[in-house]
């Protein structure tokens, strides 16, 4: 399957920040290439960044599994992400306590929207930097391929400019535009702005901070691999995300999610809660040996369901 164009030739790291300053210009083509600042995980930081008039074809990196019918989506969206962590990490071959989540604070500025759900639209920007608007046809090349996507979508945004965030690649409009794309909401370790305006175009954000301008933002590269918040993101991810943070899954472990975030949620209720909420009228000690013995009831359970100890 051909892949849609992008900013710049899709490489398998993180996107790296970049400065004027960096940039070498080739006398014979006259085209001018930034050079990466810095070098993460240790990796080769990727493809450089060429300006020229349009911007070149990507290898592709859309999803080839099947994705979740969109009732179990819908069912996904009734649950508070910790709880659908719970069943994740019952799940999971990876860390439970370094992968797929944020490692870094993030701020939901509209919670009373409740979580998101939906598969991640991966984009990469640097308002501070006037040298990308010189490809004149990234945006146009950008919608394109959001529009071309299945729904919904989540934009997950890496802002090269941070901490030091200049513009926001978000507001009223751009919401807007997404949201007519199919788009639920964004999660940008960057910023954004018209917190209102998002709110009524239904459109939600997880973000770093607001700020009040859009500076030289465009879309630099996208369909590849970025880093938000501590965490990598590839594109096609099922993300859950709200108020607590969000939580981005493998394609493995998406048919077995539901069922084991609903599972421990029930589990916890008949063992742990119950006993917690039981409690009036008994004595210490008598507190104490139910909650060990729900405790204890709460762990078979686990175990006999995933072969896995659970929380308690």
């Amino acid at each position: 399957m051909t892949g849609r164009t992008d900013h710049a030739t899709n490489s398998d790291t993180p996107a790296t920040k970049t400065r004027p300053q960096d940039q070498d210009t080739d006398p014979s083509t006259k085209t001018q290439t930034l050079r990466p600042r810095r070098r993460p995980f240790d990796q080769d930081a990727g493809a450089s960044k060429d300006f020229g008039t349009s911007p070149p074809t990507p290898k592709s990196r859309r999803r080839t599994t099947a994705m979740l019918p969109y009732s179990d989506l819908l069912k996904l969206k009734r649950w508070n992400t910790p709880t659908i962590y719970n069943g994740w990490e019952q799940i999971t071959h990876r860390d439970n306590a370094n992968d797929g989540f944020n490692i870094e604070e993030t701020c939901d500025f509209m919670p009373q929207m409740g979580p998101m759900v939906g598969y991640a639209v991966t984009v990469v920007v640097e308002p501070s930097n006037p040298n990308h608007r010189k490809v004149a046809t990234a945006n146009e090349a950008y919608r394109r391929y959001v529009a071309s996507l299945p729904f919904p979508k989540i934009v997950v945004v890496q802002d090269l400019d941070k901490p030091r965030v200049i513009g926001s690649f978000w507001g009223e409009v751009n919401s807007n535009m997404h949201r007519a794309q199919g788009c639920v909401g964004t999660i940008t370790d960057g910023a954004i702005r018209d917190v209102d305006e998002m709110t009524n175009a239904g459109f939600k954000a997880i973000a770093r901070r607001l700020c009040v301008g859009h500076a030289h933002v465009c879309p630099v590269r996208w369909n590849c691999e970025i880093e938000v918040f501590g965490q990598r993101i590839s594109p096609g991810q099922l993300i859950h995300a709200d108020k607590h943070g969000f939580l981005a899954v493998t394609a493995e472990e998406e048919p077995k999610l539901l069922e084991a975030a609903i599972f421990m949620d029930s589990n916890e209720c008949e063992t742990v809660i119950t006993a917690a909420r039981e409690s009036c009228g008994l004595t210490h000690d008598q507190i104490v040996d139910n909650l060990n013995a729900a405790g204890t009831k709460f762990g078979q359970a686990a175990k006999e369901r995933f072969k896995r100890d659970g929380e308690w």
